[in-house]
């Protein structure tokens, strides 16, 4: 995912759980149990930096290295 397509993801599911732990207060304390995993992986949506870094292939050598 890039910056962009994080952020928004991120933010839909943070308002999501957030939206729905309020109303579980209004309402029945049943939203709650989808509201805190929602509320948990837009956080990790949210900060999760490491899924944006390249890691190079290390297994597979060039064409020249092979013919060598």
């Amino acid at each position: 995912m890039n910056l962009v397509s994080r952020t928004l993801t991120g933010v839909a599911l943070l308002l999501a759980g957030v939206g729905l732990i309020v109303a579980s207060f209004f309402t029945t304390l049943f939203l709650l149990i989808y509201g805190v995993p929602l509320l948990i992986i837009g956080l990790f949506v949210l900060f999760n930096k490491k899924e944006d870094e390249i890691e190079e292939i290390k297994g597979i050598k060039s064409s020249k290295e092979v013919k060598k």
